[in-house]
């Protein structure tokens, strides 16, 4: 026989408290036997609660029936005494309630909103040739939406971005199972990942030259399959007239574990409202791929894009290529330059009309290139619906699917180690300019 509980409560981030619990078995005494004193049995379980979010949960496994020699038949009476369980599903905890708030950085140049919720871009204000200024990220207009989102807009994603293939892999003789959450493989950390917590607001300075936010998370041993405890930080800073600079940190505190962080936003250079970005220009530096098989999973082969429609190393339109791919652009492109932590260029992204242009550097190894397949009837900012290709992310990365190909860079973080990722977006508004320049 087993006792479980289930509870929702007000999202309480970095909660892991151990409780006892007191079980007391109360074996009845025959009814056809004269009373007498009763045979007591005590039974002391101690186990841990996880309070994570929304989910409160905790389960009491295998209790079993008990006879009493003077009994032919026994049910149990269970009395669970928790001490601070009322109060917790109340929404009363031992940690301090982090609320949820929107964040601008401004510099008088551009401006970034952002909330706590996934550390999530949620707008970028930029003028265009003609001075006009528009949002260029997909999103919406309130939290809530965000907490019921399957798009993952502007968010960062982990413990482990993109997808392990099955679900599952191996470190240092130890097999884990995560929690799956597409297709029997986990995806973007799983359910729910860094884009679905509330994160801590560690610094916020906004009244100085280069305005930032530092966001916190404590992810528990454990959190979906993943081993040992990780803190994560990501800092947003405005730094020049129209740069965006985004930096993570992970360190583990006990165990070895796969870390792997992305930063997923929707860009269109032409807007949030004003269409697919089918028409920009990309450049891509990126001269190989690594495949996948039609769950989107690494084959574990690295190949060259030459003659490829992912041959993007001199600046195409997008539309330009992707009628010969199924649904569009979702692929992992190796970045050239030299291997190691130094930054590199990822990405140009020109938008013709508008006059805006985005570059991207960082020190990942990789960047996902995705044009918004699967976005259909999203009802986004300002009642604008998105649909399939409104937006694009380059999502700078380890390789997807790692932990269990040898020959990719290897993502383990050991405990006292520190993981590192670093992206710097750099904006420019430009009357026309060949891409390729830039």
């Amino acid at each position: 026989m087993g006792v479980s509980f289930s509870q929702s409560q007000t999202p309480t981030p970095d909660l892991q408290t151990s409780y006892p619990i007191f079980l007391y078995i109360f074996p009845p005494s025959d009814p056809k036997k004269k009373p007498k004193v009763h045979f007591l049995k005590l039974t002391l379980y101690t186990f841990t609660i996880n309070f994570h979010q929304s989910n409160l949960s905790f389960s009491i496994p295998n209790l079993t029936m008990y006879k009493s020699p003077t009994v032919f038949h026994c049910f149990i009476t269970i009395i669970i005494i928790i001490n601070s369980f009322v109060l917790l599903s109340r929404g009363v905890s031992a940690t301090k309630h982090e609320d949820i708030g929107i964040y601008e950085l401004n510099n008088g140049h551009f401006s970034v909103k952002l909330t706590n919720w996934g550390a999530t871009i949620v707008s970028v204000f930029l003028p265009d040739k003609n001075g006009k200024v528009e949002d260029v990220v997909l999103g919406y207009d309130n939290i809530d939406t965000y907490k019921n989102d399957s798009t993952y807009f502007g968010a960062i994603v982990g413990r482990v971005a993109n997808r392990i293939g099955g679900a599952k892999f191996t470190l240092n003789g130890t097999s884990y199972k995560l929690h799956a959450n597409e297709k029997g493989n986990i995806l973007h950390g799983g359910t729910p990942g860094f884009s679905d917590v509330v994160w801590k607001v560690k610094k916020y300075e906004k009244d100085c030259e280069s305005p930032c936010i530092t966001f916190t998370y404590h992810s528990f041993d454990g959190e979906q399959g993943f081993p040992g405890d990780l803190k994560v930080m990501v800092t947003y800073s405005l730094v020049g007239n129209y740069k965006l600079r985004v930096k993570m940190e992970a360190k583990s505190l006990n165990k070895a574990t796969p870390v792997n962080l992305a930063q997923h936003t929707y860009w269109n250079l032409g807007g949030h409202n004003s269409g697919d970005v089918l028409s920009q220009k990309i450049k891509i530096f990126g001269s190989h791929i690594t495949p996948t098989d039609d769950e989107l999973i690494p084959t574990g082969k690295i190949v060259s894009v030459k003659g490829t429609p992912y041959d993007f190393l001199k600046p195409y339109t997008i539309k330009s290529k992707i009628g010969e791919l199924p649904d569009g652009y979702d692929i992992n492109y190796v970045l050239d330059g030299e291997k190691g932590k130094k930054m590199k260029v990822v990405a140009v992204v020109w938008d013709d009309k508008s006059g805006r242009s985005m570059k991207l550097t960082t020190d990942a190894p990789g960047v996902q290139f995705y044009t918004g397949n699967y976005v259909k009837d999203v009802k986004g900012k300002g009642g604008c619906v998105y649909e399939a290709h409104a937006g694009l992310c380059l999502e700078t990365q380890g390789f997807p699917d790692a932990v269990n190909h040898r020959n990719f860079p290897s993502q383990i973080v050991n405990p006292g180690e520190i993981y590192k990722h670093n992206m710097l977006f750099s904006f420019s508004i430009k009357d026309r300019k060949d891409l390729g320049s830039i």
